[in-house]
C-alpha cells in the first residue's frame, strides 16, 4: 500500500484578503516523510505563504483557499502538534519574556510532566548556544539571538514536519554553522524538513530535493539539486532566483566632507549585564558606505539606531558633523523629528516596525508630507521609489501583507523618500531575492555616488563585498 505522504497540494492556491493577485496558485506537489526539501523562489513568489498553509495559520477569513493542502492526509491545522515552524521574523514568534519560558511554553502546550519539561528546556537552551539561561529576558536578545531561541523553542516539542523560513537570514557565519550541523544531527527518517531560503550554498549537501516556486504559475523546477541548478538554470535566472556560486561586481565610492560621527558611543539594554556596543569611534563620510560587521549580539542593531537618533546614549555621542553648530544642536537623540529626517533616514531589522498607513504608496508619502513638501510632489517621489524597487504592482496592497522581501524594500523607499543626506540600515539586503538584491545595491550606490552616506549592518557577505568602502567590526 502506497504511504500517505508528509506534504500533498492538489491544485492548491490562496489569495488573501484585499489582494487581486493569488499568492501561489494551482500548486500539485508531493513531499515524502523523512525528505528535506529547498523551497526556492523570488520574493513574493508564494513560499512563506505556503508554510504558513503546511502549518495551519492560514485561518478561515484571511483570504481565499482553492484546493486542498494536505499534511499526512489531513488538513494542516489537524497536525499542528506534529508541526513546527521557524517565522522569517522571530521577534513575532517569541510570546515570553524568559527565555525557559519561551522554550517551555510548546511543551506545556504538549501536556509535558513538569519533571521532564524543565529538564528539555535546560537541554534545549544548551544546545542553542546562545549561553544563557532561563530567566534571561527575551527583549534583550539581538535578532540572531531571539532567532536562536524560537529555533530553540521548536526544536524542543520534536515535530515530525520542521518548517524553516529564512533561519539563518539573522545569524552570523559561526552561529549559521551551527544551526546547520543541528539540522544535519536531526536524521530521523520520520522527520521532514522544509527550508525557506534564498542562498541556499552552504545547505545543498544536506538536501534531497529543491523545488522552485513562481506564484501563480505554481512549480517551474523540481529535482535533486545538482539536477536543478544547472538543468534549470536559465528558468531560474528569470525568475529572480539565487543560485549557487553568485559574485557581484565590486563598486566604491569617493568619500567626502564628514557627515555623521560617533565618539566614545556606548548603550546598554535595560535588561542586559554588558554594553553592546562599547566604546564606538566612527566617522561616516558623504559618498561612503560603511558595513558594520560582527556576531550576534555585539550590538550592530544598537548602533545603527544610535547613530540614527533613535536611542539616547548610555555614555559617548552621536552628532551630526556641524562645527558651526553647538554640540546640544548636533546631538541626534535630540533632534525634532522634522530636523531628523532630513538628516537620516533609518530602515529596521523588522521593517514591519515602521509601516503606519493601510497602503503602500501612502506609506512612502507619508515621510515627505510630514517634512513639508507638497502633496503632488510626494506622490511623485513615491511612484518613482516603488518602480525603482519593484513595488508599483503592490502600490495599493495593504503594507503588512507584503512577502518579507516586499516589505524590506518597502521600508528603505520610507527612508529615501525624505531626500536624507545619510541612509542608516539593519540587514538591509534580508530576504532579498537575486533580483531585489541587485535593485537594492543599485539603488543604494546611487545614493551613494549622490553625495549621501551610507551605514549598514549585515551578515550578508556579498553585500559587503560589492558596496561596502570601510568595514566597522564588532566585538562580541
Amino acid at each position: 500500500m502506497r504511504r500517505v505522504p508528509a506534504i500533498e497540494a492538489r491544485g492548491w492556491g490562496f489569495r488573501y484578503a484585499g489582494r487581486q493577485a493569488w499568492a501561489v496558485r494551482g500548486l500539485h506537489l508531493r513531499v515524502e516523510e523523512g525528505e528535506r526539501v529547498l523551497l526556492a523562489g523570488a520574493s513574493g513568489s508564494g513560499k512563506s505563504t505556503l508554510l504558513a498553509g503546511l502549518a495551519g495559520l492560514l485561518e478561515e477569513g484571511a483570504g481565499e483557499t482553492e484546493g486542498q493542502l494536505l499534511v499526512r492526509g489531513r488538513h494542516p491545522a489537524r497536525c499542528r502538534d506534529d508541526t513546527g515552524l521557524l517565522f522569517q521574523d522571530p521577534a513575532s514568534q517569541l510570546v515570553m519574556a524568559r527565555a525557559g519560558d519561551e522554550i517551555a511554553f510548546p511543551l506545556e502546550n504538549r501536556c509535558i510532566p513538569r519533571a521532564e519539561l524543565w529538564t528539555r528546556v535546560d537541554l534545549a537552551l544548551a544546545a542553542s548556544g546562545l549561553g544563557v539561561g532561563r530567566e534571561h529576558p527575551t527583549d534583550a536578545l539581538s535578532g540572531g539571538e531571539q532567532q536562536r531561541l524560537a529555533l530553540a523553542a521548536v526544536l524542543s516539542a520534536a515535530p515530525r514536519l520542521l518548517l524553516l523560513d529564512e533561519p539563518t537570514a539573522s545569524l552570523d557565519a559561526a552561529a549559521a554553522k551551527d544551526l546547520r550541523g543541528r539540522l544535519a544531527a536531526l536524521g530521523d527518517g520520520d522527520r521532514t524538513l522544509v527550508f525557506v531560503e534564498h542562498r541556499a550554498d552552504e545547505l545543498l549537501d544536506q538536501l534531497d530535493r529543491v523545488i522552485a516556486l513562481d506564484g501563480p504559475r505554481g512549480i517551474i523546477a523540481d529535482g535533486r539539486p545538482a539536477a536543478v541548478f544547472t538543468r534549470d538554470r536559465a528558468s531560474l535566472d528569470a525568475a529572480g532566483i539565487w543560485v549557487p556560486g553568485a559574485r557581484l561586481e565590486a563598486r566604491r565610492g569617493t568619500p567626502g566632507e564628514r557627515s555623521l560621527e560617533a565618539r566614545g558611543l556606548t548603550y546598554r539594554h535595560p535588561a542586559a549585564d554588558r554594553d553592546a556596543p562599547a566604546g564606538v569611534d566612527l566617522d561616516l563620510h558623504a559618498g561612503e558606505a560603511v558595513a558594520v560587521t560582527g556576531p550576534n549580539g555585539s550590538g550592530k542593531t544598537t548602533l545603527v539606531l544610535l547613530m540614527g537618533g533613535l536611542l539616547r546614549p548610555t555614555r559617548g555621542t552621536a552628532l551630526v558633523s556641524d562645527p558651526r553648530a553647538r554640540r546640544v544642536e548636533r546631538e541626534l537623540w535630540r533632534m525634532p523629528a522634522r530636523a531628523l529626517v532630513r538628516r537620516v533616514g533609518s530602515v529596521f531589522q523588522d521593517p514591519a516596525h515602521q509601516f503606519l498607513r493601510e497602503r503602500v504608496d501612502r506609506e512612502i508619502e507619508t515621510g515627505p508630507l510630514h517634512a513639508g513638501t507638497e502633496p503632488a510632489e510626494a506622490r511623485r517621489l513615491a511612484h518613482g521609489l516603488m518602480e525603482r524597487l519593484g513595488l508599483g504592482h503592490v502600490a495599493a496592497a495593504n503594507p503588512f501583507t507584503l512577502s518579507g522581501g516586499e516589505q524590506r524594500r518597502l521600508s528603505i523607499a520610507t527612508a529615501l523618500a525624505t531626500s536624507p543626506s545619510a541612509l542608516l540600515l539593519d540587514e538591509p539586503t534580508f530576504g532579498q531575492d537575486r533580483r531585489g538584491h541587485a535593485d537594492l545595491l543599485s539603488l543604494l550606490d546611487a545614493f551613494r555616488g549622490g553625495g549621501g552616506a551610507l551605514l549598514f549592518a549585515t551578515h550578508d557577505t556579498l553585500l559587503v563585498q560589492a558596496l561596502a568602502d570601510r568595514e566597522q567590526r564588532l566585538a562580541a
